[in-house]
């Protein structure tokens, strides 16, 4: 698995970036080819830490964002959602993983009439609408009109091609752009 470590405000101990790199390396049991691991580290306020760990394979994006008042169980916390989200997905994910990536000693805390059902993915609402050609300020402009986190549109700056604004976290906008 290869490793990118991003810090946002300090820089991060060598033995905390070590303590990442095992923990996280461990996910690379599930994949088949190199996975690319992203973590990136920020210090909130009064002593809180910010830990985002996005692993990236071929076929799939993995993503997972803690707080928490160490480096270390924030690590820890980000590994076992992954793997959470894994197994949760476990049967939807198995071809994309490795084969023998759920070896049966792995669960064997877990007794098969106490495992939870798996959800089925089922569409509640379907809405169809024509997707206009816009610029991305009017895009943004209509989905905060709509009240909307997102809103998908047909891109005219970029040959109409599809496109998708969305409302980050931090008050700012993301775009997606269909890439032919």
């Amino acid at each position: 698995m290869k490793f990118a470590f991003i810090d946002k405000k300090s820089p991060q101990p060598e033995k905390v970036l070590a303590y990442a790199e095992k923990k996280v390396g461990k996910l690379d049991r599930y994949f088949r080819s190199d996975a690319e691991a992203t973590v990136r580290f920020q210090e909130k306020k009064r002593g809180q830490v910010k830990l985002e760990v996005t692993v990236r394979t071929d076929s799939a994006i993995f993503r997972s964002e803690t707080y928490s008042d160490s480096m270390y169980s924030a690590i820890d916390a980000a590994v076992d959602t992954i793997e959470g989200q894994i197994r949760k997905n476990k049967t939807r994910l198995a071809k994309r993983l490795r084969t023998d990536a759920f070896d049966p000693v792995e669960f064997t805390g877990v007794d098969s009439a106490e495992a939870e059902p798996e959800a089925t993915l089922e569409v509640a609402r379907a809405k169809r609408f024509p997707l206009r050609p816009m610029s991305v300020e009017e895009a943004v402009l209509q989905m905060n009109l709509l009240g909307h986190t997102f809103f998908a549109f047909r891109n005219a700056d970029e040959g109409e091609a599809f496109a998708v604004v969305y409302a980050r976290e931090d008050g700012g906008y993301g775009l997606i752009v269909d890439q032919p």
